[in-house]
């Protein structure tokens, strides 16, 4: 990989903009396949969300943070997984605006979505509370970030284990069915599936290295603070696969997915943050980053508390084609990020 902080600020800025495009391509296509895929195999929508699509995308996220906790940026590191959280709820919202018939969360009758909603919603107030209350070394990394990833790992398998449980049953007569569009790889082989799949993957976690390592660098090249462009900008590089398979599943109509793959990859991001504290040594992490990070779990705890309550209400109230609960979650992200800005020197 090459040095991009040796680059100027132009040349970054091309850089980023064509390898976010093959990210976005790769995207889109990827989440044709996960349906195929998910159909074949008999994992449905949610688990291939959690399982496929919630790992290749999150691998942007494992590279850049990962990097800057190598370079001594604990606060960058950990400010990028958190606010990318933050975003990746946002990014339903707008897929909820863009594509959706009815509100997203009116449509999408499985329960373990719900179940995911509730595990991002814990883990987030662990990551907050660890930031406020302070944090003990323990065994190359720390007490809470040992307890987050076996929290994230115990969220995981429950939700593998829940595949076809039905521990509620949504209301028949107001349900509104997923409209699925027509599978264009219905034709293909299972083996061509897999090869296709694994080249998509494989251009996501090429390009989207690419676009976090550019990214980090035009943040630090801009002059804004650290944890602000962690929050803000790194965080909007290292989300864009999320964001072209939750707008390519919108599109096909499959929002179970899109969902899934959301809470699934926040997950995934909770528990990276255990490899941020074994990677950087020196203080635990979550005992540095200071408020900040609080603050930005927190809104991560309220954006996805918002999508959890409009999906056990299940109602098709919308404005301007965006559910209630999708509205609040842009509100809260927009007003966030005003704060999150004025706190951005904050210790």
């Amino acid at each position: 990989m090459p040095d991009f902080q040796s680059f100027s600020l132009t040349i970054n800025l091309v850089i980023f903009a064509v390898a976010a495009a093959a990210v976005w391509l790769a995207g889109t296509k990827i989440a044709g396949y996960a349906d195929e895929l998910a159909e074949r195999t008999g994992l449905g929508e949610a688990l291939m969300g959690l399982l496929l699509l919630a790992g290749v995308t999150s691998l942007p996220e494992v590279a850049t943070s990962f990097a800057a906790a190598q370079a001594g940026d604990a606060p960058l590191a950990v400010n990028n997984l958190l606010g990318s959280i933050v975003l990746q709820v946002a990014i339903l919202a707008f897929a909820d605006a863009v594509y959706g018939k009815h509100a997203l969360t009116s449509v999408v009758p499985d329960p373990v979505v719900m179940l995911q909603g509730a595990l991002n919603i814990c883990l987030l107030s662990f990551v907050a509370l660890a930031v406020l209350a302070g944090d003990t070394a323990l065994f190359g990394a720390s007490a809470w970030t040992w307890g987050l990833f076996a929290g994230a790992m115990y969220s995981l398998k429950k939700l593998t284990e829940a595949k076809g449980r039905q521990p509620w049953i949504a209301n028949e007569k107001t349900e509104r069915p997923e409209t699925k569009s027509k599978k264009p790889y219905a034709d293909d082989s299972m083996t061509r599936l897999i090869v296709k799949t694994g080249a998509a993957a494989l251009i996501i976690l090429t390009a989207g290295a690419i676009v976090s390592q550019s990214g980090g660098a035009i943040a630090e090249q801009s002059g804004l603070g650290s944890s602000f462009m962690g929050v803000a900008f790194v965080a909007i590089a290292t989300s864009l696969p999320e964001a072209s398979t939750v707008f390519a599943a919108a599109r096909r109509g499959l929002y179970t997915m899109a969902i899934s793959d959301i809470l699934g990859t926040n997950i995934l991001n909770v528990a990276l943050v255990f490899g941020v504290d074994m990677i950087a040594g020196g203080d635990p992490v979550l005992s540095v980053v200071g408020d900040f990070a609080a603050v930005a779990a927190l809104l991560g705890v309220a954006t996805t508390g918002f999508f959890l309550m409009g999906l056990a209400e299940r109602r098709d109230a919308a404005i301007l084609r965006m559910g209630i609960d999708s509205i609040l979650v842009v509100i809260t992200y927009i007003g966030g990020l005003v704060l999150l800005y004025s706190m951005r020197g904050t210790p």
